[in-house]
């Protein structure tokens, strides 16, 4: 499994107009080929908004950054500093600590 953490701040964009989109744009992120599960993240007070995403495996991943969606998301313009981070999960610890992602796998 893998994780890839993607951050940004609003610019140009409230945050209830952001959270209306949001909403709107759920779905099309649930049909994500090899995604397990999407978190949706937001600290107004640092202006930091995102989403923790887990995959089943690291082509999954590399295919979701490779397309429209995700460069929907790099290119919007009221997305400020978008950083995309990603990441292997450790399973065994992960299990022990429960871990949703991989008790849902």
């Amino acid at each position: 499994m893998h994780v890839l953490i993607v951050t940004f701040g609003l610019e140009g964009l409230t945050e209830a107009e952001y959270y209306r989109g949001c909403d709107r744009d759920a779905p099309a992120f649930a049909d994500i080929p090899g995604m397990i599960a999407k978190v949706w993240i937001a600290d107004p007070a640092t202006n930091t908004y995102g989403g923790v995403y887990t995959f089943c495996d690291r082509e999954s991943l590399d295919a979701y950054l490779a397309s429209g969606l995700f460069r929907a998301i790099q290119e919007a313009p009221a997305f400020a500093s978008v950083r995309a981070e990603t990441f292997a999960v450790l399973e065994g610890p992960t299990q022990v600590t429960h871990g949703a992602a991989v008790q849902a796998a």
